[in-house]
C-alpha cells in the first residue's frame, strides 16, 4: 500500500494529480461551460440557477465574452483552469475554444483539467489533446461501476493515456467505490473521491436513497468517508477530498487570491478572503460627500457610487455620529458590509450602525 497522508479536514491521499496540486493552492479558475447534461445522477449538487441552462461561468462571473473569462483569470492570478458543467463535452467546440484561448493568453504552463461523465471516442480525445488539455477525469455513473472493464470508459482511459494527458477517474465516495478503485488500479490511472455533500437541490434525493447528514454543522453525508477508506486499500494512487476541505481550504485560498488583486485601499481582507467595508446608502449623497471632505477623509479611503458611498469601515465607525447628525434624511443608512471578493459577491454579513 502507498503511504497515506491525512490532514485535519479529513482529506487523505497517496497521490495528487497536477490539477489537484493547483486546486490546493486555490490557484485554479473554475470554468463552468454549460449546465446541460444527459445524465441524471441523484447526487448532483448543481443549483437550479445553473442546472439545465446553457450558460458559461468563470468562478461566479457570468461569461458573455472571451474578455470576461480572461479578466476573471487575471483577477485571481489563475495558474490553471478546471473545466466542468453540466457535461462539458456536450459543447466540445466551446471547450476546445476555451482551452486554446487560455493557453494562448497565459502560456502552456497554464494547467487545464476537465471533468466528463462521458466516454468520448478517440477522435474527440485527440482534439482535446491537440488543443492543449493537460488532464482529464472521467466520471462513470454509479450504475456501471461493477462492469467498468467492459464499458466504453476502459477504451476512453486507454486512449487518453496514450495521447499524453494525465488520466484519472473522479467519483463521489459511495457504496461500490472499491470497484472503481480496482478498475483504476488495473488501468494504471489515479482515483479522486469526493465526500458526498447535501445541497439545496439534491437533499431530497439523498434522503430517499438512505443518506443522512453527518452532523448539524456539516453538509457531508454520513458514511461517505468510510467508503473512501475501503477503496483506498485497492488503488495505489488515491485522493479523497472532504467536504470540509473544499470549503475551509480550497475555496478560501481562491478567495484570498481574488481579494488580493481586487481589494481597494480601504477594503479589509479577512482570513477567509472576504472583503469588509462601510456603506453610506441612500439619502443626500452630495451632502454626504461634502461632509467627508469637511472631515478631510482622504480620497483613497472612499468611493462614490450610484446611490451610495463605499468607505473604509473604520472611518465610517469614527464618523457615524457626525454623519447621522448632519444627514437628516430618513433615507440614509449606515452599515458595515462583508461580502465575497468579486463583483456583486455574495453578502456574508451586514451590520447596521
Amino acid at each position: 500500500m502507498e503511504k497515506l497522508t491525512e490532514d485535519e479536514t479529513g482529506s487523505f491521499c497517496s497521490y495528487l494529480s497536477e490539477g489537484c496540486r493547483f486546486c490546493q493552492q486555490g490557484a485554479k479558475m473554475v470554468l463552468f461551460v454549460t449546465g446541460l447534461c444527459p445524465k441524471s445522477c441523484f447526487y448532483c449538487p448543481l443549483s437550479d440557477e445553473r442546472s439545465g441552462k446553457d450558460q458559461v461561468f468563470a468562478n461566479e462571473r457570468l461569461v458573455k465574452s472571451d474578455e470576461d473569462l480572461l479578466k476573471e483569470a487575471e483577477l485571481m492570478d489563475a495558474l490553471g483552469t478546471g473545466i466542468t458543467g453540466g457535461e462539458p463535452l456536450i459543447k466540445v467546440e466551446r471547450v476546445l475554444h476555451y482551452i486554446r484561448l487560455l493557453k494562448s493568453s497565459f502560456g502552456k504552463a497554464h494547467h487545464i483539467h476537465l471533468y466528463t461523465s462521458l466516454a468520448p471516442d478517440r477522435e474527440t480525445l485527440e482534439k482535446l489533446a491537440e488543443a492543449g488539455l493537460d488532464e482529464i477525469r472521467f466520471h462513470p455513473p454509479q450504475a456501471v461501476w461493477g462492469e467498468l472493464m467492459h464499458s466504453p470508459y476502459a477504451d476512453a482511459l486507454r486512449n487518453a493515456k496514450a495521447l499524453g494527458m494525465e488520466t484519472g477517474i473522479e467519483i463521489p465516495s459511495l457504496d461500490g467505490a472499491e470497484k472503481v478503485a480496482a478498475f483504476a488500479e488495473e488501468m494504471g490511472v489515479f482515483l479522486n473521491m469526493n465526500e458526498l455533500e447535501f445541497s439545496d437541490t439534491n437533499s431530497d434525493a439523498l434522503y430517499e436513497n438512505g443518506f443522512s447528514l453527518e452532523s448539524d454543522t456539516s453538509c457531508a453525508a454520513a458514511g461517505s468517508h468510510n467508503y473512501a477508506e475501503i477503496a483506498f486499500s485497492t488503488c495505489k494512487r488515491v485522493h479523497f477530498c472532504s467536504s470540509t476541505y473544499k470549503d475551509a481550504v480550497q475555496l478560501r485560498k481562491r478567495f484570498q487570491r481574488i481579494a488580493k488583486n481586487t481589494a481597494r485601499e480601504f477594503d479589509e481582507i479577512t482570513e477567509d478572503g472576504t472583503l469588509i467595508y462601510g456603506v453610506i446608502d441612500g439619502g443626500d449623497q452630495k451632502l454626504a460627500e461634502e461632509i467627508l471632505r469637511e472631515f478631510e477623509v482622504p480620497d483613497e479611503l472612499y468611493e462614490v457610487k450610484d446611490g451610495k458611498i463605499e468607505i473604509a469601515w473604520w472611518v465610517l465607525e469614527d464618523l457615524k455620529d457626525g454623519l447621522k447628525e448632519e444627514l437628516e434624511s430618513p433615507g440614509t443608512k449606515l452599515f458595515i458590509m462583508e461580502r465575497h471578493p468579486f463583483e456583486d459577491g455574495m453578502l456574508v454579513e451586514l451590520i447596521p450602525l
